[in-house]
């Protein structure tokens, strides 16, 4: 009775742990997927004229703009040179991203088992990246931040924001943009989710383990698949009937 009743209750721990992680992992690549649309999109705003979202799709020349002459081609400039002081900011918040959002997507579909199939060393690997994906992504939007205040205190972020400023477009300025407090909102919603998830891991492998070490050696006794117990004994009634019948006393 009560065996069966710590199964059950065994039963119902699992599969709560592994639905909330399940849903923890799904809304941590949500996030991780927003992150990465607000670094491209941060990016693609505050580039300017010049180029859009800097994967030049179409050039100052192909739109409307007030700038004209030697102050058209000092945008440029600032253009392109604020976009490369930008540009390690933006590769190194996607590939972050992409590796998280990946790793993620990994580990939801390894843990997608049974109770008896689940892994332990799997579950402790998880509960290690559960743990530096938090720390990875305060640390990562603290860089963040830091980087993009590093390049909007330089002079070339002033001296945009001079050019754009004479022209009326007074928000291309020097300041952190909307979508860089998007990128920082999002990463520490992803690095509190992480923490979460990291937590339930541990609940989930003592789960297994309490499943493992209380249920399953009252289901599978070790005498059961021991033969050295039984094992001498039946050989040895064995010999003991060839022994004693022997088919040339009948002859």
């Amino acid at each position: 009775m009560c065996s069966d009743q710590f199964y059950g209750i065994t039963i119902a721990n699992f599969l709560l742990c592994s639905l909330f992680i399940g849903v923890l992992q799904f809304v941590e690549i949500l996030s991780g997927i927003l992150v990465l649309i607000c670094v491209v999109a941060s990016f693609a705003v505050i580039t300017g004229y010049t180029s859009a979202a800097g994967f030049g799709s179409f050039s100052i020349d192909s739109m409307y703009t007030p700038f004209q002459g030697t102050e058209l081609q000092q945008v440029r400039d600032a253009d392109l040179q604020y976009s490369q002081l930008r540009a390690p900011g933006v590769y190194g918040g996607v590939a972050f991203s992409l590796l998280t959002c990946a790793l993620t997507i990994v580990f939801l579909i390894l843990g997608a088992k049974p109770i008896h199939r689940v892994s332990i060393k799997l579950l402790f690997v998880e509960l290690i990246f559960d743990s530096i994906a938090c720390l990875g992504y305060f640390v990562a939007v603290g860089l963040y931040l830091h980087f993009i205040k590093q390049v909007n205190a330089t002079d070339i972020c002033k001296t945009r924001e001079r050019l754009y400023a004479g022209r009326g477009y007074t928000w291309m300025n020097c300041e952190v943009q909307g979508g860089d407090a998007a990128v920082a909102i999002f990463g520490l919603v992803a690095a509190c989710l992480y923490l979460s998830s990291s937590i339930l891991c541990g609940l989930y492998i003592r789960t297994v383990r309490d499943f493992r070490k209380n249920h399953m050696s009252h289901e599978n006794p070790p005498s059961a698949y021991s033969d050295n117990h039984h094992g001498p004994d039946i050989y040895k009634r064995v010999n003991q009937e060839e022994t004693t019948f022997q088919p040339s006393t009948l002859v």
